[in-house]
């Protein structure tokens, strides 16, 4: 039996604006006060995990204990298995950019694009979320959305990779869409989906 949230306050253990965005989002029906990480100051703890359901909990216990609020983490990236599933767990770090060894996500779609060549350009989102408690009682699930990449990229909507995948069924990349659509059919949405009806629902 999961245990239910029943807080007023809870903290996004993330310091990426555009994934609290989404989170904001999606959360939004159930009256709760949000702070994101970055908000309150909270450190980003070293994600060594080999899964995204262990950095998802890494992050979440974190905020957890630094803050004394639940927290809700979410540890996410893309798999193209015909190149052994990379970028994976290394999603956000495969991205940086050697000249200015910042985050930058077009470096990260063409170096990806790159790679996979001619292999075969199936791929998938995961999204582990995590939803953590002072007492160090966690709750972790995870959610996926099937498709294919694409070059060149499409959209300016979303973010990371969003602009070179298009979803099994559609023809538009995420990039494309507008939020209320993507939101209905990605990994983050079905891992929301489990977490809400397992600690959101009484």
């Amino acid at each position: 039996m999961s245990r239910l949230f029943d807080e007023k306050k809870l903290v996004v253990a993330s310091h990426n604006e555009g994934k609290v965005r989404e989170i904001r989002i999606l959360l939004a029906p159930f009256g709760v006060e949000l702070f994101s990480s970055k908000e309150l100051e909270l450190s980003e703890p070293i994600e060594d995990g080999d899964t995204f359901i262990a950095n998802a909990e890494i992050k979440s216990k974190n905020a957890t204990k630094e803050s004394g609020l639940v927290a809700l983490a979410d540890d996410s990236g893309l798999a193209v298995p015909s190149i052994g599933g990379i970028p994976g767990i290394h999603s956000a770090p495969y991205a940086i950019n050697p000249e200015t060894n910042e985050r930058d996500f077009a470096y990260g779609m063409a170096k990806l694009n790159d790679e996979i060549g001619d292999n075969d350009r199936a791929a998938y989102f995961v999204c582990a979320l995590s939803l953590a408690w002072p007492d160090g009682h966690v709750e972790t699930f995870e959610g996926r959305v099937y498709g294919r990449l694409i070059w060149p990229i499409r959209g300016e909507n979303g973010f990371g990779y969003d602009p070179m995948f298009i979803p099994d069924g559609y023809d538009q990349t995420f990039g494309e869409m507008d939020a209320e659509e993507k939101h209905a059919i990605s990994h983050r949405a079905d891992a929301f989906k489990k977490i809400i009806d397992a600690c959101f629902k009484s």
